[in-house]
């Protein structure tokens, strides 16, 4: 009787001590959230570097971890007319820890994924302008050697028509030649460029395909 007596004074002992804790757990949440500074330092100062610990653990950067606890309760303190606490206030306090560090390395992984794809663009457009300039340069090039090929009066008429564009009836009329003419110099112009540029637009194409596969 006397061993039951102690056994059923030990858990009424528990009880009670339980029961405190809640109590106490209770009013310093009440009193955190009214805006009592002591309070809230008296929080700061228990979990601050329990809480620095176990973000460190996630984030494996000092700073890091000290500014996710810092904004934690500077965040508690500014909102405390919202702040809910439904479960104890060391569970809510590790809680808000974990998915503010969780949210941090999110975006240090999107900001990472999104540098690393800018710099891929920006490296691409380079290469993709430089080669679009060496083969402007070489198509040039490669126009004035053939254009030098025609007969004077064919070169005239097609450089009047492709750089000036005038149309035929404005060229015949300064160079006092029929429409007709014309039209002869323009077709035995572009024939001619044809022949002459032909294995060039082919490089050109190819070119513009393979660069179109590897940058997309």
């Amino acid at each position: 009787m006397i061993f039951a007596a102690e056994k059923g004074e030990k858990v009424c002992n528990k009880i009670s001590y339980f029961w405190r804790v809640e109590v106490s757990e209770k009013q310093t949440i009440q009193q955190l959230l009214s805006g009592e500074i002591a309070t809230y330092e008296e929080v700061y100062k228990t979990y601050f570097k329990a809480l620095y610990v176990y973000a460190y653990t996630m984030l494996k950067d000092e700073l890091q971890a000290e500014e996710i606890v810092q904004n934690l309760f500077l965040k508690l303190w500014d909102r405390k007319d919202r702040v809910q606490i439904e479960t104890s206030l060391k569970a809510y306090l590790y809680k808000a820890v974990y998915h503010d560090s969780l949210n941090y390395l999110k975006h240090v992984k999107v900001k990472a994924t999104y540098e690393h794809h800018a710099t891929q663009v920006m490296k691409n457009e380079r290469s993709e302008a430089a080669s679009q300039r060496v083969m402007y340069n070489n198509l040039e090039d490669r126009l004035r050697a053939a254009l030098n090929e025609l007969p004077e009066q064919c070169r005239t008429v097609f450089q009047l028509s492709r750089y000036e564009e005038l149309k035929y009836r404005e060229i015949a009329n300064r160079l006092q030649i029929s429409e007709k003419t014309v039209e002869n110099h323009m077709g035995k112009a572009l024939k001619l460029l044809r022949v002459k540029l032909a294995d060039f637009i082919i490089s050109v194409v190819v070119l513009f395909t393979y660069l179109k596969n590897i940058y997309h």
